[in-house]
């Protein structure tokens, strides 16, 4: 790299601007010279900073700075003194083990935000180990937000390219691989106590409030038939993995992301049971308030909302589509408030309740053109069959049937929408278009309900719409934090390797928010 001058004539004055650049070899006679970063004018001390860039060390261990920037273009012609300049052999050099230093920096101190080395420190401090406890848990955490790896890539790839053992000063047997492992074995036992103090630090460091909570669940897939896991069951897949055995996870976190609390479910538990649960462990870790719960329609059952009233818990939630039958008067002619450019909201008060009708523009144009995409498709392929039976080509009854038995498994949601007839092999059918308007009124709406007495519907469209913030991290925690797949076959390591993301997720929203109140929008 090196200084590089640019000499500008502008009102009759010559302007001098710096910038770093490095020169990049392109071909056997050819080499470009790339801006790595453009400084602007410099007055003498910055310049004078900027060219004394290195510390030389002695060999009696004295360290002072010396020049590898010259300039000689500059308004200064005289040439630095020789015993000021520090001269490099580029032929010399030699590359030795180069380490990842700054993402490792940045994930360290996010550990140390959040006071989790203290933490960690306190609950797993007296048990007997070479290398304390509190680290490893550390190195597992950081290399989940950097570089999720296996353990075994940890201990074998990741830690020896990266400067985590200069940052938790500490040696190599920090990541060995039996270690790391009997780490998650002791974390489990601290989930309770863990979740407790991150909702104090989020308190601290952001003065956050739990006044209104998001609820949604995830599911997670194995590799391995992981027999020795009981919640280790098959179920609905959210990963598009039925063929492998998963988990299921519920998150409860605070509009701004901030996670609250998790909890791990076998696999092929229904939504629906889960929130009871949840709702006992929160009240629990954090005691009975009145508290404002969110969450989307497949959580809904009269039973949990019974029990959310029996704890004095208030609730804005969606509703089946089903229900949206009801109401079709109402949304042909309701009297709508719009609550942006897209979106309109009306009020129907019933009993102690209030349900909110909403109708999303964009949502109604993309559920239109599913629609219309399986309807054209059914229509293609009931055409090809007619063709088939008039050409003589498809004669056996039962073949016919069994070709109509495809199609209506195909295209479910088209079917209910046709009347087939088949008689004498001739095939025939009619669209039931006032089913298919009903659909399309459909299109795009929300049905909420909510016993909370805010009748301003922009605002109670405004907090059902905020679980778009839990959907993002369970993005984050797939994508990544790659909780997914779980290679791992014993229960207590399964649930560490939850809580190993979880805390990687910790860091990676106070990062989103150190950074947001640097730089806001």
């Amino acid at each position: 790299m090196f200084l590089k001058t640019h000499r500008i004539f502008k009102d009759g004055k010559a302007h001098i601007y710096y910038s770093l650049c490095e020169s990049l070899r392109v071909g056997r006679k050819r080499v470009l010279q790339r801006r790595v970063l453009h400084l602007g004018e410099l007055n003498t001390t910055q310049l004078e900073r900027w060219q004394r860039t290195i510390e030389v060390v002695e060999e009696d261990g004295r360290r002072h700075q010396m020049r590898l920037f010259t300039d000689r273009h500059g308004e200064r012609k005289a040439a630095a003194a020789p015993e000021d300049v520090a001269e490099v052999l580029l032929s010399s050099l030699v590359v030795r083990r180069p380490r990842q230093f700054g993402a490792c920096w940045v994930g360290c101190k996010l550990w140390e935000e959040l006071e989790l080395g203290e933490f960690w420190g306190r609950a797993l401090g007296e048990q007997a180990g070479g290398v304390a406890w509190e680290k490893v848990v550390e190195l597992l955490v950081v290399n989940r937000l950097i570089a999720p790896r296996s353990e075994f890539s940890i201990h074998e790839k990741w830690f020896p390219q990266t400067a985590m053992s200069a940052l938790l000063d500490t040696d190599e047997r920090v990541a060995e691989k039996d270690r790391l492992y009997r780490a998650l074995d002791r974390m489990v036992e601290h989930k309770e106590a863990l979740e407790e103090h991150l909702a104090l630090r989020w308190k601290d460091l952001f003065g956050a409030t739990f006044d209104v909570l998001l609820y949604d669940l995830t599911s997670t897939y194995f590799e391995g038939e992981a027999e020795e896991v009981d919640k280790a069951q098959r179920g609905y897949s959210r990963d598009h993995r039925p063929d492998c055995k998963q988990i299921i996870i519920a998150l409860v976190v605070t509009p701004e992301g901030f996670p609250l609390s998790y909890e791990v479910f076998a696999g092929n538990r229904a939504e629906v049971t889960t929130l009871e649960e949840v709702l006992e462990a929160v009240e629990r870790k954090h005691g009975r308030a009145r508290r404002v719960w969110v969450f989307d329609r497949g959580i809904v059952s009269e039973e949990n909302l019974q029990s959310l009233r029996r704890a004095g818990a208030s609730y804005l939630v969606g509703t089946p589509r089903a229900q949206l039958k009801a109401y079709e008067r109402r949304l042909l002619e309701g009297d709508w408030q719009r609550v942006s450019g897209e979106v309109e909201v009306q009020l129907i008060a019933q009993d102690k309740e209030t349900y909110v009708l909403a109708r999303s523009q964009a949502r109604a144009q993309k559920e239109s053109a599913m629609r219309l995409r399986v309807v054209r498709g059914l229509m293609r392929d009931l055409i090809r069959l007619r063709r088939l039976l008039r050409h003589g080509r498809l004669i056996d009854p039962d073949k016919v049937l069994l070709h109509l038995g495809r199609l209506k498994e195909r295209y479910q949601q088209a079917w209910r929408y046709v009347k087939i007839n088949l008689e004498d092999l001739r095939l025939s059918w009619r669209w039931n278009r006032y089913e298919l308007r009903l659909a399309a009124s459909r299109d795009g709406a929300y049905l909420l309900r909510t016993n909370l007495v805010e009748s301003d519907p922009e605002k109670l469209w405004s907090q059902y719409i905020q679980l778009t913030e839990v959907e993002a991290v369970i993005r984050v925690l797939k994508s990544d934090l790659a909780i997914r797949p779980i290679w791992h076959f014993t229960p207590k390591r399964v649930e560490a390797h939850v809580m190993v993301a979880f805390l990687g997720y910790c860091l990676w929203v106070c990062l989103k928010h150190k950074l947001k109140a640097s730089a806001p929008l």
